[in-house]
Formats: C-alpha cells, sequence, structure tokens
C-alpha cells in the first residue's frame, strides 16, 4: 500500500482510506460485530492505516 505524509503532521498514512460510517452493517439494519472485524481485518491486512470515522 502506498503511503502519503498527512499534510503538517509528518505522519504516514496509506492513500486509500477505510471509511466506517455503516461498518458492518447496512442502512436501516442491526449492526454485526462479526462483519465489521471482517472489514477491519481485511483493511489491516491490505494496509490501510488511514481510517474516517466521520458519522455521514
Amino acid at each position: 500500500m502506498k503511503q502519503r505524509v498527512f499534510g503538517k503532521t509528518g505522519r504516514s498514512v496509506s492513500e486509500i482510506g477505510l471509511g466506517t460510517w455503516q461498518l458492518g452493517t447496512k442502512q436501516g439494519e442491526p449492526f454485526n460485530r462479526e462483519e465489521a472485524l471482517r472489514i477491519l481485518s481485511a483493511a489491516d491486512e491490505a494496509g490501510i492505516t488511514f481510517v474516517d470515522t466521520a458519522d455521514v
């Protein structure tokens, strides 16, 4: 996974990020913990270090 420096922080993050607004579920459905963990694990294995946790 390619990395870039995040703004003026000096911190290196992945060029591809993971949006987590609907992590582990589809809109209107109950949260699925197992699916969320599978998604997070796959992102980690792919080298994704940029995670967007905004609620929209």
